[in-house]
């Protein structure tokens, strides 16, 4: 009688696989519609530091732990996209709740929600490339870093997208997150000194030019 020659260990490990994948998609979702609809409900009744943390850096903060938390590039990908649709949808849906049915809230106008669509996928996939071993990765935690940064820096610079009372407050609290969030990006000290480093030079760099386009 012949042995069988089935393994499985493998037939498990990938039945364990694809339930931690779906699992995942069901979190991305349900966790964007969870975002976006208590950000447009909270909306106004909330202090005003707390709307300008919570918009839009929960926002980003979500789509970056969906795309660290991927299975692979193809998934980073669709886990992405699944969770800025459903915070979207959330945000509308809120929204009409409260009589508003202006669809142009989640990015101020019909090129800012494209805009905004882009960077939340952008920076979902760039948190997937973070799980990268090499200068790739560093320079992706970097990169996602800068951007968090620039963001503070523009909406605390008079003459840019500057809101009011966003500076001391929420404007430290939410750099210290940004540094925080490139250090649990790396795995090792080396690679984030190097992703840090990355992350302050370019921040720096567009602060200087924010200083001296005004003048």
């Amino acid at each position: 009688m012949r042995a069988s020659t089935i393994d499985f260990d493998y037939f498990a490990e990938f039945d364990r696989r694809q339930r931690a994948i779906e699992l995942h998609l069901v979190a991305a979702f349900s966790a964007g519609l969870a975002v976006g609809l208590i950000g447009m409900l909270t909306a106004g009744r909330v202090p005003g530091w707390v709307s300008q943390i919570y918009d839009p850096y929960i926002y980003l903060a979500l789509v970056v732990a969906v795309g660290a938390s991927a299975a692979g590039f193809g998934w980073a990908l669709l886990t992405t996209f699944l969770a800025a649709v459903s915070t979207l949808v959330a945000t509308m849906g809120g929204a009409a709740l409260r009589g508003n049915f202006d669809f142009t809230l989640f990015g101020g106008t019909p090129t800012g929600l494209y805009w905004t669509f882009a960077l939340l996928l952008g920076l979902g996939l760039l948190a997937y490339a973070t799980r990268r071993d090499d200068r790739w990765g560093d320079l992706a935690a970097g990169v996602i870093g800068a951007a968090l940064m620039t963001d503070v820096v523009q909406r605390a610079t008079p003459g840019f997208i500057a809101e009011p009372y966003f500076w001391p407050l929420p404007a430290l609290p939410v750099g210290i997150m940004a540094a925080v969030a490139v250090l649990a990006l790396r795995r090792t000290g080396p690679a984030r000194a190097r992703a840090l480093t990355i992350a302050a030079v370019a921040a720096g760099v567009f602060a200087l030019a924010f200083t001296a386009l005004p003048a």
